[in-house]
């Protein structure tokens, strides 16, 4: 496998804080990544820093041997970085449709026109969305403004996609349909890092974890190994039943 993304020593820090801290690991092209950590410690910062919404206080990101980190969010996305945010954000004025052909308009080579409503509804389509792109982005339940938000992050055609706990609020039937999409983003060669608390996801998806704890990188390796680390266990499991 080759390293596609390459992250070196990433450090935020707001004020006396460290939100993330000396944060070094690499992701395979094709690879579904896991990145784990219970809540605060550091993961949406991380996805933060790598899609160009924060700048790094120290530490360098490469996305296909090419520094990323000095470049704003929109030079970032024409790189191929595309995400899904934990609190999901819609155009809720938009239809849904119009929310994707949005993203359309802005990715390497842009869609405009019919070709943009074609494409937009194949991407419905692809999420579980067909023949809904006529409402309202706002009238649509949680979970499917979760789906209409992959298929705005799917049009940018991004090479690295983002997950930040996208999986989370699925029923167990939604739950595995969400599996087998991400393993066929995956299949079509796609990289991937998944943010997830769901561990039924992780070990479904993610053939490698790294995890965070208070802004640190406590462990990386094969998501199995790393799940049974008792350091893991203690800072994330907790009761070691993952």
């Amino acid at each position: 496998m080759n390293q596609f993304l390459e992250i070196k020593g990433l450090t935020k820090q707001f004020g006396g804080l460290t939100a993330v801290n000396d944060v070094s690991f690499s992701v395979d092209a094709g690879e579904v990544a896991a990145l784990l950590g219970p809540n605060g410690s550091g993961k949406t910062t991380l996805l933060n820093m790598i899609s160009g919404a924060l700048a790094p206080t120290r530490g360098t990101i490469a996305l296909g041997g090419e520094t990323i980190s000095s470049l704003p969010p929109h030079q970032i996305a024409r790189h191929g970085v595309a995400r899904t945010f934990q609190l999901v954000r819609i155009l809720p004025s938009l239809t849904v449709a119009e929310n994707v052909i949005a993203a359309l308009a802005f990715r390497p080579s842009p869609l405009w026109g019919s070709a943009a409503r074609d494409q937009a509804h194949a991407l419905l389509a692809q999420v579980g969305l067909a023949d809904r792109g006529g409402e309202h982005a706002d009238d649509l339940t949680y979970i499917d403004q979760k789906r209409m938000e992959l298929a705005r992050a799917l049009a940018a055609e991004p090479r690295l996609l983002l997950l930040d706990e996208w999986l989370s609020g699925l029923n167990p039937t939604e739950l595995r349909v969400g599996i087998d999409l991400i393993l066929s983003l995956r299949d079509r060669g796609m990289t991937i890092i998944l943010v997830e608390h769901i561990m039924e996801a992780v070990r479904a998806l993610c053939g490698r974890a790294v995890v965070m704890n208070v802004g640190t990188k406590i462990a990386e390796g094969p998501t199995a190994d790393v799940l049974a680390d008792p350091a893991v266990i203690a800072a994330y499991l907790g009761d070691g039943h993952a």
